[in-house]
């Protein structure tokens, strides 16, 4: 049998089981992160979900869409948090496949392969490019589009995926047509990401608005413009509610212009860890920088974030929340899309004959970066299963 027959027909399999394990992990991660008692001093399995779990449980406080989803769980398990668990690996599983599907809508393959499925696994575990000189802190002194400690980020960040799915599927045509079974789907799924967090759609609302801008300007007829962009419309309204649950007269909080604050509370040298951060990306980059107008779906990408970068770098909170970073939220998933796309944008240039030796030279550069992030990804996601803290150090 030919050997590379032999590995399409196994190895779609065997990438399967590496995300059923991975599945398994999570859900291993999340059942021991419900438990912990609420304490800030614990450095136990650390993460934001007893916290999310008690605000909604003992203070009634729905900040988000997934309070009632809990509430129901928390319920249904006989006032116990394994179900909550449950949802969650559930939703780090499916993220995988989204994340697959979203690869095979950028490759234009319909079918499923292990490099899709397998690079769907890989770029959900990537972390930044580890370097003690910017910062000591595995996590917490970057910036990441995964992450294991906050429940509402991965649960926004899948209904993000599938919004981006739905979007792109209309874009596509919309300048002709819109079906209104398309947009109803769209709509409502940026209504659920917003509900669960906000993060997302004040990234990808106003790359979407300069978007259609540059469409109108271009002679695409207002009508088609003015109806694409109405789904957005319902979304901001959940927005008004959260910012009044958030930041309400009666919270104390508010938000200010701080300049790299957010990016300086754990970094020796944010600079540096905001490029390590994004480190893959800004090598493909460095050999596709021309292709970047020209590519709109990549144009895109570093569109939405470079939005999400400028939040986090002038944004901060004011009040008991000062020091969260909470408008890293949005950034951590522009992260995510970047890595994402610029992975499909690194597969392509390999098939391009008309590269020469040392543009190869550059793209295998590249894959060891992203290697290399894939093991900071791996080593950090086992030490978190040993219960460590997200404040590790090297």
């Amino acid at each position: 049998m030919d050997k590379k027959f032999q590995w399409r027909r196994v190895g779609l399999p065997i990438i399967v089981c590496m995300t059923s394990l991975y599945g398994i992990a999570c859900l291993y991660l999340y059942l021991q992160q419900a438990v912990q008692p609420l304490d800030y001093n614990n450095r136990y399995f650390q993460s934001d979900l007893p916290y999310h779990i008690s605000m909604i449980i003992d203070d009634g406080w729905y900040y988000s869409f997934t309070a009632y989803a809990y509430q129901l769980l928390y319920w249904m398990a006989g006032k116990n948090t394994w179900l909550i668990a449950v949802l969650l690996a559930v939703v780090s599983f499916v993220n995988v496949f989204l994340t697959d599907k979203l690869l095979r809508v950028l490759m234009g393959q319909k079918e499923r392969t292990a490099l899709t499925l397998g690079g769907a696994l890989m770029l959900n575990l990537v972390m930044p490019f580890f370097m003690e000189l910017a910062g000591v802190y595995r996590y917490v002194s970057y910036q990441s589009g995964n992450l294991w400690h906050n429940s509402t980020y991965l649960c926004m960040r899948l209904f993000a995926v599938a919004s981006i799915l739905a979007y792109m599927k209309i874009e596509e045509k919309y300048r002709e047509k819109i079906e209104w079974k398309q947009w109803l789907q769209f709509a409502l799924l940026l209504v659920v990401a917003t509900g669960i967090k906000p993060s997302f759609l004040t990234v990808f609302a106003p790359a979407m608005a300069l978007k259609l801008l540059w469409d109108l300007c271009h002679k695409v007829p207002f009508k088609q413009i003015f109806l694409f962009g109405c789904a957005v419309l319902p979304a901001c309204g959940v927005v008004l509610w959260q910012n009044a649950v958030l930041f309400g007269e009666e919270t104390g909080q508010g938000f200010a212009l701080k300049p790299w604050f957010t990016f300086s509370l754990h970094a020796d040298r944010p600079k540096l860890a905001v490029l390590c951060s994004i480190a893959f990306p800004l090598v493909v980059l460095l050999f596709s920088i021309k292709e970047l107008w020209k590519d709109r779906k990549y144009f895109f990408a570093w569109l939405i974030t470079g939005i999400g970068f400028m939040e986090a770098l002038l944004l901060a909170e004011t009040g008991s929340r000062a020091n969260d970073g909470n408008f890293l939220w949005g950034y951590c998933f522009a992260i995510f899309y970047i890595y994402v796309v610029s992975f499909v944008k690194w597969l392509d240039i390999w098939k391009r004959e008309k590269y020469s030796t040392v543009w190869k030279i550059l793209f295998l550069v590249a894959g060891l970066v992203l290697f290399y992030q894939l093991y900071c990804g791996v080593y950090f996601f086992l030490r978190l299963l040993g219960g460590e803290t997200y404040f590790m150090l090297k």
